[in-house]
């Protein structure tokens, strides 16, 4: 359809990748720092490739590997929500940060990186550009003297290629991380918390030959990890391939490493045909083309860096995804999972995105360790179903942190969001049955337990209720009634679980869902109608996390679609947010925003909220560092260490700005600019599984394209008269031309 058609066209007559061009990462200069660098990955393997030539460094990763030594202080007996509530209550605030917040300070567990290989060339060469390829995944570096070299991971296999052209003498160089040294694990409360070595492990067991180097790390608990590098010459030059294997793998990583690696040393071309072919299907999956090309270059970046760290069958996106820290220490945040923001915004993109096979890794990840979650919840909780702690290890493991977060009631609420998501975009009826509603129902069982408590109207109430990460540690962080973050969770869960009992027919315990949402108190709002954070409480200052406003994105239990009390509570929020202003904002707060004005229906704001995020909060490759880098006052936060939330964030705000499904009704360009006059989006997806594409053209919509993978009917609201109505001859607005074919839908304006 119009322009993009015409690109896929080119494509397969081609039968080469040109979905990207012109959405290139280019350097001129060389990045001088590793999370400067370019990233590569494939969910499992992840490598930064940067450094001005003396040396060029390629960072390593994998993403399972983890210290995972247990926190023993909560496996103690005094380690429950009773005692808590019952500290809490005697201001007993030593303890309470001594046994729920330092732990979390100490160097493990942790996230782990897998060590930095080298080249060393033999004359001194000087960095002349770099690009990264979005199309084919390939980081390309220019040297002088004629060097060239070309790094790649496979996008399904964990080996790495490096070729280098025009320096057949270049010397590599496998280094391990700098674990070795005394284990200290004294809490330091930092962004980074310590140095590797404090972690304590042996020294490595290194090998080197000619044509190889390799090295086999002991971890903790008889974890351990090797990486294997051969090379060879090649075309007046050397290829190299790299391979990482662990323990969680087999026996023996070492040896698994080495026959990756030299199986892919022996076959290069093959490997490149298999990697380039998937990169072309992942882009095929939804494309965009926007008269903004800053925010369009933005959104073909964090795509990419989806496509990078996103894999149905590997760990899920942490904090860092797969580039952990290469600096000799701790990752940011030791590169957890954070459930109360960071791994959910990851995820909104894969849904209108149109990238759910590379999701399903996350919901896929949360099943695995379901058993883990139940644990717990039954041993700090002493309640039915299911809880998920906020700070977790690989395994969904409690880490700790403060309290009123990482232990709060509503966190596996948020996570069920996804499976509901999922279930909505797909309709993948063995998902609902399976994953989806055995998820929300547990939830919603636990949530039950724990709203047990009535308040004095006789309505449940949460003995302990938060807001992130309002009042940060302090200990009227913890509020006297249910905050609208615990409010909103707990009401949808209770919503959603009755919808998907009366889906899959279970009608009492519908029923028994919906009487409980009955007993839940209202959500607390001003006179102006705006969301507060508590009953009688507003929110007093500018903050990074808006989870008083969870009800409106991303829950969407008000819309402005609901009418005038819908509008009038998503304008009144908005204001609130922008009277406070953004001086104690981070990146993704911007990228929230934006989602936020688009489910506002307000193009403008989501467009300037975007490019400040653009702007003043990614390092020169892509990668979003928290802070405002511009000086320009968006933010008095200055710090810089990255994190993925607000990359993906903001390719979700623009995929809402070209297509909304959330309403039960599809709406094209729901939220785009006036000034946006030729615009055009490829197989985006809709709720109800159906893949949008649509074009306009001089501020009008010129066609829509609806396929329908499961059969049924979609609901448009009509792009030129704003009419919705079903897709067929009865009742259709008259304002459209609709041709069917089989299970797809051409939409056109109807002119007299």
């Amino acid at each position: 359809m119009g322009v993009i058609i015409s690109i896929l066209t080119l494509v397969a007559a081609a039968g080469s990748p040109a979905l990207c061009q012109g959405h290139e990462l280019l350097y001129e200069q060389p990045a001088e720092t590793w999370d400067e660098a370019f990233p590569l990955g494939n969910g499992i393997l992840g490598a930064l490739v940067w450094g001005d030539g003396q040396p060029l460094n390629i960072s390593l990763d994998r993403t399972d590997l983890w210290d995972l030594r247990p926190v023993p202080e909560y496996y103690e007996d005094d380690y429950s929500y009773t005692v808590m509530r019952q500290w809490e209550k005697e201001k007993r605030y030593e303890e309470l940060i001594a046994k729920y917040d330092e732990p979390y300070h100490r160097p493990a567990p942790t996230k782990i990186p897998a060590g930095r290989i080298t080249l060393q060339f033999p004359e001194e060469v000087s960095f002349v550009e770099g690009k990264l390829s979005l199309d084919t995944a390939r980081s390309d570096l220019r040297f002088t003297k004629e060097v060239q070299v070309s790094t790649w991971i496979h996008a399904r296999q964990a080996v790495g290629i490096i070729e280098v052209k025009n320096s057949g003498d270049v010397r590599f160089v496998l280094q391990a991380p700098s674990f070795a040294g005394e284990e200290d694990q004294t809490a330091k409360v930092s962004v980074v918390s310590g140095e590797l070595s404090q972690l304590g492990y042996p020294a490595p067991v290194e090998k080197a030959g000619e044509d190889f180097a390799a090295f086999e790390q002991q971890g903790w608990g008889g974890f351990s990890f090797a990486v294997y590098l051969c090379h060879k010459e090649h075309e007046g030059g050397r290829l190299a391939a790299w391979s990482i294997a662990s323990s969680r793998e087999g026996d023996n990583p070492l040896a698994l490493a080495k026959s990756r690696a030299e199986e892919a040393l022996s076959s290069p071309d093959t490997l490149r045909e298999s990697h380039e072919a998937w990169w072309r299907d992942y882009w095929r999956k939804g494309l965009v083309s926007l008269p903004n090309k800053g925010l369009e270059k933005q959104w073909y970046l964090e795509m990419y860096k989806f496509g990078a760290a996103a894999r149905p069958d590997t760990p899920p996106i942490t904090l860092q995804g797969p580039w952990t820290a290469d600096d000799g220490k701790l990752p940011p945040w030791k590169g957890d999972y954070h459930h109360d923001l960071n791994t959910q915004l990851s995820y909104w993109p894969c849904y209108s995105g149109n990238r759910l096979e590379e999701g399903t890794g996350f919901l896929e990840w949360l099943w695995e360790n379901k058993p883990q979650a139940e644990d717990w919840t039954r041993r700090f909780f002493d309640m039915p179903g299911l809880n998920v702690a906020m700070t977790t290890d690989l395994s969904l493991r409690q880490m700790g942190g403060w309290r009123q977060y990482t232990h709060s009631s509503t966190t596996g609420a948020w996570l069920a969001h996804h499976f509901y998501l999922h279930w909505r975009y797909s309709r993948d009826r063995q998902f609902l049955e399976e994953r989806a509603w055995p998820w929300i129902s547990e939830c919603a069982v636990f949530l039950e337990a724990v709203t047990e408590e009535r308040d004095s109207d006789g309505l449940r109430s949460l003995p302990l209720s938060s807001s992130p990460e309002i009042n940060d540690n302090r200990p009227n962080a913890w509020f006297a009634t249910i905050t609208n973050y615990d409010n909103a969770l707990i009401r949808w869960t209770f919503e959603k679980a009755a919808e998907l009992a009366e889906e899959l027919g279970f009608k009492e315990e519908s029923a028994h869902w919906r009487q409980c949402l009955d007993e839940m108190p209202p959500l607390a709002f001003s006179r102006r109608g705006a969301l507060l954070v508590a009953k009688d409480y507003p929110l007093r200052e500018s903050h990074r996390h808006f989870s008083h406003a969870m009800a409106i994105h991303p829950l969407g239990s008000i819309d402005k679609s609901q009418g005038t009390d819908g509008e009038r509570c998503v304008r009144a929020t908005l204001r609130d947010l922008e009277k406070l202003g953004t001086k104690l904002w981070t990146g993704y707060s911007f990228s929230w925003l934006g989602n936020f004005h688009a489910r506002a229906g307000d193009g403008a704001a989501a467009e300037k909220a975007l490019e400040i995020f653009a702007e003043a909060f990614v390092l020169k490759n892509s990668f979003h560092c928290n802070g405002d880098q511009s000086d320009k006052g968006y933010s008095n936060l200055r710090y810089r260490p990255f994190t993925l939330e607000g990359n993906f964030a903001f390719a979700a705000a623009i995929n809402e700005m070209l297509l909304q499904s959330h309403t039960d009704y599809i709406q094209i360009f729901p939220a785009v600019p006036e000034s946006w006059a030729d615009i055009s989006f490829d197989t985006l997806r809709a709720e109800g599984a159906f893949l949008v594409s649509a074009e306009r053209k001089g501020g009008v919509v010129t066609r829509v394209e609806i396929l329908s993978e499961t059969g049924a009917v979609p609901v448009l609201q009509c792009p030129w008269s704003g009419q919705i109505s079903a897709l067929h001859a009865e009742g259709m607005c008259k304002a459209m031309q609709v041709a069917r074919e089989g299970s797809r839908w051409i939409i056109t304006q109807n002119t007299p």
